[in-house]
């Protein structure tokens, strides 16, 4: 090869290496981008269960308190006479009357046994009391002043009639032998009830102002004790209790 041939070679490989663009330098590495924090997972949101309010049954109306002391069902005649017993007695009446001497509406009274046995039981009478067209009258006291009167009266095994019809103000033949005690609620029997006056069947009235044993109108006997006229007092519905 000649000289000037490999001198030609020579100059056209720096001609190529020179025409090459330089190597770039090493990229700079990029620092790794760090992963963001994940996010926090906003909490479920929950409705609050919708509860419909309880329905609530409407209260059941208060059942009325039945009046403290009754005159029961009285028919026009009784109703009437109450009334002018009432106006006579006025300010006081039959229902005052009853508020303060019968406040649990208990009455009694006494029957001799041989009428007891003659007009109740032998009668299968339906009421007690002298009876005429327009019903049967009787007249009454607290049960409590009856019971208490009878136990005074008591000697050993016996009553005595003297000690029990002073008690209640009544002649002593009217508590003579054997006796029977009947007691009655008058709010279970509904009975008229209303005070005593003079026109009334089995009044004894009096026939001189010295006279004690006899009918004094105001609601009480001659001995102060308190009295009711009760109107068809039903057989079937009082207690009877023998007092020897």
């Amino acid at each position: 090869m000649t000289r000037s041939f490999r001198c030609l070679l020579v100059a056209t490989a720096l001609a190529a290496g020179c025409g090459q663009p330089a190597a770039d330098p090493a990229k700079k590495t990029e620092p790794t981008k760090q992963a963001e924090p994940a996010k926090q997972a906003e909490p479920a949101k929950t409705e609050p269960a919708k509860t419909e309010p309880a329905k609530t049954e409407p209260a059941a109306p208060p059942t009325p308190t039945p009046p403290a002391v009754s005159t029961g069902a009285c028919d026009e005649k009784q109703a009437k006479l109450s009334a002018e017993a009432d106006a006579r007695a006025q300010p006081y009446g039959i229902v005052q009357h009853l508020e303060k001497n019968f406040p649990d509406m208990k009455v009694s009274w006494l029957m001799k046994e041989t009428p007891y046995q003659n007009f109740v039981v032998k009668t299968a009478a339906k009421n007690f009391g002298r009876c005429d067209d327009s019903g049967c009258y009787l007249f009454a006291a607290p049960t409590a002043v009856i019971e208490d009167a009878v136990k005074k009266s008591m000697t050993g095994d016996k009553h005595d009639a003297a000690v029990l019809g002073k008690a209640l103000g009544l002649p002593a033949k009217n508590f003579e032998g054997p006796l029977r005690m009947m007691t009655l609620d008058l709010r279970a029997t509904n009975s008229c009830v209303r005070l005593p006056v003079d026109s009334d069947p089995g009044v004894w009235k009096c026939q001189s102002a010295e006279d004690k044993d006899c009918f004094k109108f105001g609601g009480y006997t001659s001995g102060g004790v308190p009295e009711v006229m009760v109107l068809n007092a039903p057989v079937d519905k009082a207690e009877v209790k023998e007092i020897p």
